[in-house]
């Protein structure tokens, strides 16, 4: 893996959109959520074009993308301060149209996932993807190390949801620390929510206590 320092990274702009909904596409193509939204292997790669097109065209007008110079990864990120981003509500609607039959499941994901995140200020690390043919070379750790600079220099934490064990690992070795996990209904998947604080005294910062509020019973 080449050292991080070596990897170009700059913001995207709507020229790079094919190029980098590709790369989205073949690289959630594969795994336990993406079996859970779309059990038919046959209709994910067309729900999943028409989904990031708008995932990704929703982040270059509300957040940030940052992509590589030759557009191998992207990552989709969205200042968090309590409130939920601008366009997030609106975005039901075009979901529902972009994934058809398959809404209900892309919709409860949403859901679940605001349900559960962090009330906090902080920074939202919504997707990071490396081209499948590009990845194990620390491009998605150089964009995260790029943009945890950045958050460290404005005193800003940073949170993600962790889809399998493996990222989980390579959010932890990056300062992370894990939440409590979510399982998703109907013998879905696990997901790990992910804490990134300023550091204190050289160790990652711990979860905020209101990051994660407890559900009494009524």
């Amino acid at each position: 893996m080449p050292p991080t320092n070596t990897i170009s990274i700059r913001q995207a702009t709507p020229d790079d959109a094919g190029e980098l909904i590709t790369v989205l596409v073949e690289a959630f193509l594969d795994g336990p959520v993406a079996d859970w939204l779309i059990p038919d292997p046959d209709d994910r790669r067309a729900v999943y074009f028409r989904y990031f097109k708008l995932i990704l065209h929703h982040g270059l007008q509300h957040g940030r993308v940052d992509t590589t110079t030759d557009r191998s990864a992207v990552a989709i990120w969205y200042t968090r301060n309590e409130a939920p981003p601008a366009g997030a509500t609106a975005m039901y609607y075009e979901i529902e149209q972009a994934t058809g039959t398959y809404a209900p499941r892309f919709l409860l994901l949403d859901a679940l996932f605001e349900t559960h995140h962090p009330r906090v200020p902080h920074d939202y690390l919504a997707y990071v993807a490396v081209d499948p043919r590009h990845q194990n070379r620390g491009l998605g750790t150089g964009l995260l190390t790029n943009a945890h600079q950045t958050l460290d220099a404005a005193n800003r934490a940073a949170y993600l949801e962790a889809s399998n064990t493996r990222n989980r690992d390579l959010y932890r070795r990056l300062g992370y620390r894990q939440g409590p996990p979510m399982h998703l209904p109907t013998a879905g998947p696990t997901i790990w929510r992910m804490w990134r604080g300023q550091p204190n005294g050289g160790a990652p910062a711990r979860f905020p206590a209101e990051a994660f509020p407890v559900r009494r019973p009524l």
